[in-house]
């Protein structure tokens, strides 16, 4: 806790904020909690903070329905006394029974207790998780795993996710998180439809939710303004601001889906998997068209307001590891997913950053495309008694160097500059204002391309009040420019004619 608490008083001398990750699906099956429920008895008070079963069959053998995990397998595991717990995610994470009165009180305790720490706000995993209907006839796999990104964009009617009594769990956070000044920050992770995420927004709950449309999107523009429109709408319902999220821990980074080949969104992240199962060989990842989008939706996302959550890497245009080796993942998902190898997980968006070039690794002997000794100034290369340190938990791709953050910083042009200055820009001339509306520039501007085009305008803090503009081309074509004056685009740009898959901002 000593680390911890230096830790929180430096970030608050340097005017950045503690976000604590917080997880109330489930816990370690190392927790103390869990352990004192194996050594009790069934129906113990122990087992009832967890969701423990009899089994079915002649001798309780079989599990007591056909619930899947979300990693792959199904969802309970025995005990050496023949009962059964529910784990929706691995085995090693049982589920809490949020209908024990002492799971609420617990978690009450341990939000405190990080708030007496320093912590500003929290980041609640699996949001919509927690509330179980046990009672629900039991489902098949498809509906109740479905895709990742879509099959869980639950709406109420599945036993196990985002259900209604989710929300009074929220609203007894919310009396805790008031009891401080200011009031505790709080943001979900719900993979809900669009439709709900204002209940887990409102003031009276969380107030804040990750929108993952923008991780839904593929590269169109209609798929990013139907997204920004649902957006804001959702926001204002809930009297909370939206989100912009493009890249999480969970999905295929969006300068790698940028570069793949497009099609309809419902299928988008079905082709990312299958391009990650093959290591990237069976479909070509065009780097360049990748890196060229994931600088234009920067700078769009930059400019709506709301709050813009970046994934660590994204600021340096990282792109996926596909190529991991299987021997070498961490992720659960591959060796539990129909008996293994069906799927990739999601070890490539996680690969630990590469921070100094000077700091490369060697190439590894079981693979010489990965690096081994060194690792790009993420970690020491050797231990304080002089001997080598392991490699990280990933192993990291020796293509790396080029996006290290100090190679990046000594460029004007880089992805990671590009953030900077269009952060500063935000901070300077947007965030001011305190105005949460848009108004869209369309078909008057940009005739037969507007379709093509997301284009849109904001009060700005400039003196003159001139409306800032946001205008992105989605391609193929070229497309005039309205009247104004260019503040800059996320590629060079002649004159007034905005080349595809390039952003624009203008004051007009």
């Amino acid at each position: 806790m000593d680390d911890f608490d230096a830790m929180a008083a430096a970030a608050h001398e340097a005017g950045m904020k503690v976000i604590v990750d917080i997880v109330p699906n489930h816990t370690s099956d190392g927790h103390v909690w869990f352990q004192e429920a194996l050594a009790a008895e069934p129906g113990s008070p122990a087992r009832d903070r967890y969701i423990f079963r009899d089994g079915l069959g002649e001798h309780g053998e079989l599990p007591p329905n056909d619930w899947q995990s979300i990693f792959g397998g199904g969802a309970w595991e025995r005990v050496s006394d023949g009962q059964w717990y529910l784990h929706m995610f691995a085995k090693e994470q049982p589920d809490l029974n949020w209908k024990n009165p002492e799971v609420h009180e617990e978690f009450k305790w341990t939000l405190r207790f990080w708030s007496d720490h320093g912590a500003d706000g929290f980041r609640i995993d699996v949001a919509h998780g927690l509330a179980k209907d046990l009672d629900s006839a039991p489902l098949t796999e498809l509906a109740l795993r479905g895709n990742p990104l879509e099959g869980l964009c639950h709406d109420g009617t599945n036993p196990l996710w985002d259900r209604p009594e989710v929300h009074d769990i929220y609203r007894e956070w919310r009396e805790v998180f008031n009891e401080y000044d200011p009031p505790r920050f709080a943001v979900g992770e719900a993979w809900v439809v669009p439709e709900h995420q204002h209940l887990y927004a409102s003031e009276e709950e969380l107030g804040q939710v990750f929108n993952f449309e923008f991780a839904k999107a593929d590269w169109f523009a209609e798929d990013f303004r139907t997204a920004i429109r649902e957006g804001l709408e959702s926001a204002e319902e809930s009297g909370s601001t939206t989100t912009w999220v493009m890249s999480n821990h969970d999905v295929v980074r969006h300068a790698s889906r940028y570069g793949l080949p497009q099609v309809k969104t419902q299928w988008y992240h079905q082709l990312a998997d299958a391009w990650l199962l093959r290591s990237g060989s069976n479909f070509i990842e065009d780097r360049e068209l990748g890196t060229r989008r994931a600088r234009a939706a920067i700078m769009m996302e930059l400019g709506l307001p709301g709050s813009v959550y970046v994934y660590q890497g994204e600021e340096l245009g990282l792109f996926e590891v596909a190529d991991i080796p299987w021997d070498r993942l961490e992720d659960p998902t591959p060796f539990r997913t129909d008996h293994g190898r069906t799927a990739k997980g999601r070890d490539g968006c996680r690969v630990p950053l590469p921070w100094s070039a000077a700091d490369t690794p060697t190439p590894a002997p079981w693979d010489a495309k990965f690096g081994t000794g060194a690792s790009f100034g993420f970690s020491p290369a050797t231990r304080p008694d002089g001997t080598p340190a392991a490699d990280p938990h990933l192993p990291q791709p020796l293509w790396y160097k080029d996006f290290a953050a100090d190679v990046e910083d000594s460029d004007p042009d880089s992805m990671l500059n590009l953030y900077r200055r269009a952060i500063a820009f935000r901070q300077r001339m947007l965030t001011p204002t305190g105005d949460t509306s848009i108004r869209w520039i369309g078909e008057s501007e940009f005739g037969d391309k507007a379709g093509q085009v997301v284009a849109y305008s904001r009060v700005s803090a400039d003196e003159g009040g001139d409306r800032f503009a946001s205008i992105t081309n989605f391609g193929p074509d070229p497309v005039e420019l309205p009247a104004g004056e260019i503040i800059f685009a996320s590629e060079p740009i002649s004159g007034f004619i905005l080349p595809a898959d390039t952003t624009v901002w203008m004051m007009i």
